[in-house]
């Protein structure tokens, strides 16, 4: 049948069990962690998921949902599916999700021996086999307890059919439990459930999957999700992958291939996928995998683009695609990709704000969307009142997010930008390979911004007597920062640049390179030049690289630092720059590195004052993102954002 659709097979509605999914696009697990005490979801968790269901997917998934409590719990805040008095929560939850069309699936899972909250509370870690692990001591799991844990995945999973849900997850991949009884290397069992058998270590999985559709009944959905390969020395590959897959096809009704496993550091940032990957690179595993079942199968990892997603399910490499983190970054995907507009979709960088920021506050934030985790807020958003004239100064990520922002709320908006375009400082990051989506959010930004009326004005600085001739009532000034130059003798040298010159213009940059400071763009710009070819040495004052160590973007530069042989020589202060290299100080004592380029990457001054010289120019003043404290994209967007929204209505 022909279709007026660009991307049929995409947006094909599918089968499962006796269930109708709108389109081959899921959300995949993940997790919400703004709970109270008592681990249940509450109306945040309702309005956040939900909100992925409005912008058009097929199914949406809550994840980490522990089905024991008693021995099956990693961290203490995860949600508690075996307890009865959770019910109105989950039902308010699929209420929300499937009344927008969307099918609410909940992701079974279970920590096995890396509990940790059960190890925090002094209760015994269950595995495969004794062991030392990495929360203390792990018993081997009797039969007796094998078969409990079947019990309760079969309790949890009807439990989420009775609130309202209509599709179970259970997770056997990226090293959780099930998956720790794959592994031929962990599970030396001798008994029927591990071994040198795979059937034996398929056999608590496929119990599990018995289990449920007992209590579901035949035609309820039933995904699993496995890791295709766990990517590390000593996990599975591929081929054994091949062969859990097949032991699982006709037990389920949706095989959902991911990759990695969650508690070995390099594997983690290839379930979730680092920004120095390509996109939808774990795709070869579903792909692979669908060769050798029946079962639909779904693929994960780092989908953005509609076009690749829809050559994906075309060429027969899986029957859904799921993604999570892009949900985060544009929840309206689906919509803008089935009504032709994909130019304006978001597309997700891959930075790792969302992890950072359940890290520090378990609440899920995005840079690039400013609204993801706010979604209650949102709703009670209060209308405009009184529609205002808008002079914004700067056109950094800041400014442009206020002026879209603004402009869509109906107020009249000049965007002022001193440069010939927009994007401020990260403009310099366009050519950086690993930066292609913040190159691209950069230019949407800028086109959403003539979409939506802002009027732009480049190569203009607003000074105060521009502002007061402009007569606006409300001046953001976003006019952001400035590199710091480091006081060491040689510093204006004609070989020493700041890190975004060489961004600019990275044939500046010799074959020996030295870069002061460790922290997130000193190591960037150290990556970057050493994907050029270049020998690249890093020089930090501190005992340790100036990095956020709760971060997955983390993970991802360390791995990429020992793969690309970038050395730090920390606790090391340069001391003189001369035109062949730099005179350090360190803890061995005085020493030289060889160097024909110097980079500075030593962090950023505010533009303070030129922002505060407009502060007495109109009625209303808001200040906003790097003038104030230099941060990152996340601390300009979200409060642009805010600002943005509350003008005119008081």
């Amino acid at each position: 049948m022909e279709s007026i659709l660009k991307y049929p097979h995409l947006f094909e509605p599918i089968v499962l069990g006796n269930t109708v999914f709108r389109n081959r696009v899921f959300s995949s697990p993940q997790g919400f962690y703004d709970v109270g005490p008592e681990c249940y979801p509450n109306d945040a968790c309702a309005a956040f998921f939900s909100r992925k269901a409005e912008g058009g997917v097929a199914s949406v998934c809550i994840g980490d949902c522990i089905v024991d409590g008693k021995t099956g719990t990693h961290y203490p805040f995860l949600m508690r599916i075996d307890d009865e008095n959770s019910l109105p929560g989950f039902a308010h939850y699929a209420s929300e999700v499937s009344r927008r069309g969307a099918v609410a699936s909940v992701e079974l899972s279970h920590a096995g021996i890396y509990a940790g909250a059960v190890a925090q509370r002094g209760d015994p870690v269950y595995g495969p086999v004794e062991m030392e692990g990495q929360y203390g001591h792990v018993l081997e799991m009797p039969e007796s307890e094998i078969e409990r844990i079947i019990g309760c995945y079969a309790k949890a999973a009807a439990f989420a059919k009775g609130a309202g849900c209509g599709m179970v997850t259970v997770h056997g991949g990226h090293g959780w439990l099930l998956a720790q009884f794959w592994n031929k290397n962990l599970n030396t069992r001798k008994d029927k459930w591990g071994g040198a058998d795979i059937e034996n270590r398929m056999r608590f999985s496929v119990e599990v999957c018995k289990a449920i559709r007992r209590a579901v009944g035949k035609n309820f959905p039933i995904e699993f999700r496995m890791s295709g390969s766990e990517c590390y020395e000593g996990g599975y590959d591929i081929d054994e992958g091949i062969e859990f897959a097949k032991r699982l096809d006709g037990l389920v009704d949706l095989i959902h291939v991911s990759a990695g496993h969650h508690q070995q550091m390099d594997a983690m940032v290839i379930t979730h996928p680092s920004m120095f990957l390509e996109d939808g690179c774990n795709a070869h595993f579903a792909r692979e995998i669908k060769q050798h079942v029946k079962t639909p199968v779904a693929t994960v990892g780092a989908f953005t683009d509609p076009a690749m997603m829809e050559e994906v399910i075309a060429s027969g490499g899986a029957d859904v695609v799921e993604f999570a983190r892009q949900t985060l970054a544009d929840p309206d995907f689906v919509l803008k990709a089935r009504t032709g507009r994909e130019d304006e979709i978001n597309k997700c960088l891959r930075c790792m704000s969302c992890f950072a920021s359940t890290g520090a506050g378990r609440h899920f934030h995005c840079a690039i969307n400013p609204q993801t985790g706010h979604e209650l807020e949102y709703r009670a958003m209060p209308p405009v009142k009184e529609k205002k004239k808008v002079l914004i100064a700067g056109g950094g990520v800041g400014g442009m997010q206020a002026a879209i922002t603004a402009a869509r709320r109906g107020h009249q908006v000049v965007l002022c930008e001193k440069g010939p375009r927009l994007g401020g400082v990260l403009l310099c990051e366009e050519q950086v390979p690993f930066k292609k989506h913040l190159k691209e959010y950069l230019e949407r930004q800028a086109m959403l911004c003539e979409r939506a009326g802002v009027e732009v004005r480049l190569n203009t600085a607003v000074t105060p007597k521009y502002a007061l001739e402009e007569k606006p009532d409300v001046i953001i000034a976003a006019t952001g920062a400035r590199p710091v130059k480091p006081p060491v003798e040689g510093i204006d040298g004609p070989t020493v640049f700041a890190a975004e010159e060489i961004y600019v213009a990275p044939e500046k940059a010799g074959e020996k390179v030295v870069v002061l400071g460790a922290g997130l763009v000193g190591i960037e710009i150290g990556l970057f030049l050493r994907g050029l070819g270049r020998e690249v040495t890093l020089v930090e004052i501190m005992d340790h690289p100036n990095l956020d160590f709760a971060s997955m973007h983390t993970l991802a530069v360390n791995k990429e630092l020992r793969e690309r042989n970038v050395p730090i020589r920390l606790s090391t202060r340069a001391t003189k720059i001369r035109p062949d290299g730099v005179e350090i100080e360190g803890p061995e004592g005085a020493g030289f590195l060889p160097a024909d380029t110097v980079i500075y990457a030593a962090g950023m001054r505010p533009e303070r004052d030129s922002a505060i010289a407009l502060s007495q120019c109109a009625p209303e003043f808001i200040m906003l993102g790097d003038c104030q404290t230099p941060k990152n994209i996340i601390a300009a967007t979200q409060p642009a954002e805010t600002a943005a929204m509350l003008i005119g209505t008081k």
